[in-house]
């Protein structure tokens, strides 16, 4: 059965898409740890970020870098953090964080909430930085 991330990449479930590539998707998380939270993935539905393919792990951390750069740009923020829990969905994803203090970036710390309208401008916000 398809991981949500993957009917996310099919366009069943909608998103606040960040980046696209034909290898790898970033995304707004809709529970999100702070502003900007980022979701990461490889199209390609693996479950463990381990068994991703080489080449396309390599990718996806490159992918990754210039997601957090325009983050970085975009979100007041110390840093911008990475974090791999890999329980949450089974579909091999990577969380980039903005984060002010390092206790922002705990999994199970309290979830910020956005409206639609937020989300939306956030997202254009970081696609605007990023680049291309």
């Amino acid at each position: 059965m398809a991981s949500i991330f993957s009917k996310i990449v099919n366009g069943e479930i909608p998103c606040h898409k960040v980046a696209e590539t034909p290898d790898y998707l970033a995304f707004l998380d809709i529970s999100p740890l702070a502003k900007g939270h980022t979701l990461v993935i490889p199209k390609k539905e693996t479950d463990y970020l381990f068994d991703v393919e080489d080449d396309l792990l390599a990718g996806l951390m490159l992918f990754a870098k210039r997601v957090a750069v325009a983050l970085d740009k975009t979100v007041e923020c110390k840093r911008v953090g990475v974090l791999v829990v890999g329980t949450e969905v089974p579909h091999a994803h990577i969380h980039l964080i903005p984060f002010q203090r390092e206790s922002q970036i705990n999994i199970g710390g309290k979830k910020l909430s956005f409206s639609h309208a937020e989300l939306a401008g956030i997202a254009a916000d970081i696609r605007q930085n990023m680049g291309d």
